[in-house]
């Protein structure tokens, strides 16, 4: 729920993009809204992980393009009517599927894309979608470099430099902490970019980060690295990593008699179901949405889907 008024805005935002046409009608990028027959129809393409890792995350972003739909069935281009069409691809969360979702996209005919949830996918695609022409509109992929140098990509959602750094300043100058501790999975550019961001502005703010631990990916054993950061004695711990991690460490962290306060970023939405609130007392996390910044809209997304 977090990320569907976002979604929604970028359908806007994508349909503002698909209007920019010649006289004729036709994209100046991207593909040419169909014409034939009696319904003219524009499409716009859906670039998700339906499926693995991230197939969660994706699913929810899916959910917010297709009420944007239901909300915007219809574009005007040109002074002519034309139905929006959703094109589904799904790039499985990895990074040799996601450039052949994206060449499916572009056979298809799309005027532009959507997404991705995953930085990896829409870093991969990226080439794809210059050489098509298409211009894709990053949802909530935070990596810097799917935007830097490059004309076709863009991004609604804030940056994972951004990330690291607000949290600080929210841990440091909010909330009073002065000793920090940070957990985060090695390896990953999102996980590793929030941890060194995080770091390097705690400290530039005076405080003092005790520990830096890191665990490798499909770990499932975290009690080492926890151990070591209650030795260490943090009032706060940084955990920049995806839902599914962040609750079995919480749940671990308790075991281990690490009773303090945890930070994180955007990849802690979804973690409803994965950590009781016990666990998650006193916790922030930096997210795209907050539930109940918008009433009005969140009573319509209910009454349609449930």
């Amino acid at each position: 729920m977090k990320k569907i008024l976002a979604l929604v805005l970028a359908l806007a935002m994508a349909l503002a993009l698909v209007a920019c046409g010649d006289k004729d009608g036709e994209q100046q990028e991207g593909g040419t809204p169909n014409t034939t027959g009696e319904e003219k129809v524009v499409k716009i393409g859906v670039f998700e992980p339906l499926t693995g890792d991230n197939g969660a995350g994706g699913k929810q972003e899916v959910l917010g393009m297709q009420y944007a739909n239901y909300v915007q069935p219809t574009v005007d281009i040109n002074g002519e009517t034309y139905k929006v069409e959703l094109v589904y691809a799904d790039n499985e969360t990895k990074a040799d599927k996601a450039v052949s979702a994206a060449s499916n996209l572009v056979a298809q005919g799309v005027s532009i894309v959507l997404g991705t949830y995953g930085s990896r996918q829409a870093i991969a695609a990226s080439e794809t979608f210059k050489e098509a022409g298409i211009p894709a509109l990053g949802v909530t992929c935070t990596n810097p470099q799917i935007t830097e140098g490059n004309s076709h990509y863009f991004r609604i959602c804030f940056t994972d430099p951004f990330q690291g750094i607000k949290m600080a300043d929210y841990a440091y100058q909010k909330l009073g902490y002065t000793k920090a501790a940070v957990i985060f999975l090695k390896g990953a550019d999102y996980n590793e970019g929030l941890a060194e961001n995080f770091v390097t502005e705690f400290e530039s703010l005076g405080g003092t980060v005790v520990d830096q631990e890191s665990y490798s990916e499909g770990d499932v054993d975290f009690k080492t690295q926890l151990t070591s950061i209650l030795g260490k004695g943090p009032e706060v711990v940084f955990c920049p990593n995806y839902y599914q991690d962040v609750g079995q460490i919480l749940a671990q962290a308790e075991s281990v008699g690490l009773n303090v306060p945890f930070l994180g970023g955007d990849g802690w939405d979804g973690l409803e179901g994965y950590a009781t609130a016990d666990q998650l007392k006193d916790s922030y996390f930096c997210a795209g949405y907050a539930k109940g910044s918008s009433a009005d809209f969140e009573a319509a997304y209910k009454a349609e889907y449930g």
